[in-house]
């Protein structure tokens, strides 16, 4: 089968830009790829939100909690010392962006 080059092109065009338009779409729904779109959720949201909090949550909330003149709370769920890290953050002005 004899195709024009032009169309056979413009066939190759088509297909290449269905290809990258997939491709970008994956990009944008990966959150590795995309971090961003994933990154800020609402600690209520999350599926571990009900485990104890981690090590570093603990001591980073420790540590604030003692800048902020505040009583450390050592058994909050993950979710919960999120949103007190925030909460002590705002207080002390630590880790918000200048």
């Amino acid at each position: 089968m004899i195709v024009d080059a032009s169309l056979s092109e413009a066939l190759n065009l088509k297909v290449a830009k269905g290809v990258t338009m997939a491709t970008n779409e994956k990009l944008e729904n990966d959150p590795k790829a995309n971090p961003q779109g994933n990154a800020i959720k609402d600690p209520e949201e999350w599926v571990t939100k009900d485990e104890p909090m981690t090590g570093a949550q603990a001591s980073y909330l420790k540590t604030l909690s003692e800048e902020a003149g505040a009583e450390f709370n050592a058994d909050l769920t993950k979710a919960e010392a999120s949103e007190r890290i925030d909460e002590l953050q705002r207080q002390t002005g630590r880790g918000q962006n200048q």
